[in-house]
């Protein structure tokens, strides 16, 4: 079995650090049940000799109730980016008031951009129905629906807007080959819904495209995320690295850590140019917090990846054979406790106790961890591509409108032509309902109503502008534009459904 809890992209300023030499580092305790498990992880990594110089900081639930509204404080900023590396806690973000995710600013302030989670089974010491699963999700972590950019546009319709782009696509797509490369591994799978949403993960797909044959050595393969994530959950040993877009594989990683034995389990590297996050994957769990009865696993796999990612591989295998030890002699929480393999059933300080009474020790039955010669990952800076030639080929306007019947509404549109643009399409949620749509299909009030260029003319803005004016003047009510472009002759945007 392979137990391998693997490092990442190291900054070249924490590689290889001596033993006595400590690493500054910023730990954040977290809410709910982050205290807890924070400071049985700390216990096990001074009982085994990590060389840390740690800083402390609170951020989260107080920090955002207190009036902050990021949830991060100005000086804990500073401290996180002084020091490079974050070890964090789970953290609570409030319900309402409008309070963005701390985890989503963290990674994308400060370029966090590969989100890497290994899942291993620990069969048959935690209960699991994939005794052979070894698996490592490494998703993009600072795009695609994550960008939280949201709008209520009328009454009935909001909006989320998917960023993809082509530097973080490569960036992560390459970083996931080279992961493979490193690790030894033998295979990357891309999973993306690109049939569906052609454009944004058309884009990831394609780049996994380009990158994949500079890796000959590393079998390449494409799935669409639905029946891919069906065949984790069914057939997770024959998968090795996968790489997605934020949103699947934020819940790809779950999904393998659930079938693993335990979400309790998972830990997760955050890594950037040049700062670096480490935490569990498992959320702040508030309704157990205080009880000693949460499973501190996962940021001690987390405290794993973060001594390889800083050179203390001696501590790092330690701490990991110590965990892996605890687990062969059935002393488990109870999110893994099983009366057929489990010994002892104990709280969050005791499983501690029982790792730092195994350090120096090593697994009888699972493999033991070996983290000697580990390189990091040394991205090239991204290149970008000469311009593609650029041409305006009409306007998406979105208008509210409450009425009903699609030909109303084309005749009003029709009025607010001009030579250059003429309406060819509404759609509603997506579907086109106009011209010749059909009456069965529901619609809101928001309505995407497509300008497209007249034959033989070049559309300019000024074109898109004069059709704006006259909708003023109409009573149209508009709540957004897209301009729709070529880019070297291809299309840059979707069809309606039904087109």
């Amino acid at each position: 079995m392979n137990s391998n809890t693997q490092i990442s992209n190291r900054p070249k300023a924490n590689s290889a650090k001596a033993s006595n030499v400590k690493t500054a580092i910023t730990v954040s305790y977290g809410d709910g049940i982050g205290p807890e498990i924070m400071e049985a992880t700390l216990r096990i990594l001074d009982a085994a000799g990590a060389q840390l110089d740690i800083d402390t900081i609170e951020v989260g639930e107080k920090v955002y109730t207190s009036g902050v509204t990021t949830g991060i404080s100005d000086s804990a900023w500073d401290t996180v980016r002084k020091n490079k590396i974050f070890f964090k806690g789970p953290i609570t973000t409030p319900q309402g008031g409008g309070y963005k995710s701390l985890n989503v600013t963290l990674r994308k302030t400060l370029g966090l951009y590969a989100n890497v989670r290994p899942c291993n089974s620990y069969y048959p010491f935690v209960d699991t129905r994939h005794p052979d699963m070894d698996v490592v999700i490494i998703r993009e972590n600072e795009e695609d629906l994550y960008a939280g950019i949201e709008h209520r546009q009328t009454d009935e319709v909001v909006q989320c807007l998917k960023l993809i782009t082509r530097p973080g696509c490569e960036r992560i797509i390459r970083y996931a080959f080279e992961y493979a490369k490193n690790q030894g591994r033998k295979k990357v799978t891309c999973m993306t819904k690109d049939n569906i949403m052609k454009q944004t993960d058309g884009l990831f797909h394609q780049v996994f495209r380009e990158i994949a044959p500079q890796y000959p050595d590393i079998q390449s393969e494409h799935l669409i995320v639905d029946i891919g994530t069906a065949l984790v959950a069914d057939s997770p040993e024959r998968f090795d690295v996968v790489v997605m877009p934020n949103l699947y594989g934020d819940i790809v990683s779950d999904v393998t850590s659930q079938i693993s034995g335990s979400v309790g389990l998972g830990g997760s590297a955050n890594i950037g140019s040049s700062c670096s996050m480490f935490e569990a994957i498992h959320g702040s769990a508030p309704d157990i917090a205080g009880k000693d009865i949460a499973n501190p696993s996962g940021l001690i796999q987390a405290a794993v990846m973060m001594l390889n990612h800083i050179g203390q591989f001696n501590v790092a295998e330690t701490v990991q054979n110590a965990w892996l030890r605890t687990l062969e002699q059935g002393v488990h929480t109870g999110d893994i406790y099983r009366k057929s393999q489990s010994k002892k059933r104990v709280g969050t300080r005791e499983f501690a106790d029982a790792v730092i009474a195994n350090l120096g020790v090593q697994p009888e039955f699972m493999s033991p961890a070996n983290f000697q010669g580990f390189q990091a990952i040394t991205l090239p800076e991204y290149t970008r591509r000469a311009a593609s030639k650029k041409e305006l080929k009409g306007v998406d306007v979105f208008v509210d409108w409450r009425g009903q019947d699609p030909d109303d509404l084309a005749a009003k549109l029709q009025v607010i032509e001009n030579p250059a643009l003429k309406l060819s399409m509404i759609t509603n949620r997506g579907v086109k309902v106009w011209p010749n749509g059909f009456d069965e299909t529901f619609c809101t009030d928001h309505w995407r109503c497509r300008y497209s260029a007249s034959k033989d003319v070049q559309v300019r803005k000024g074109d898109i502008i004069e059709v704006l004016q006259k909708a003023v003047l109409s009573n149209v009510d508009i709540i957004k534009t897209e301009n729709l472009y070529e880019f070297d002759g291809v299309r840059g945007y979707s069809l309606g459904q039904g087109q």
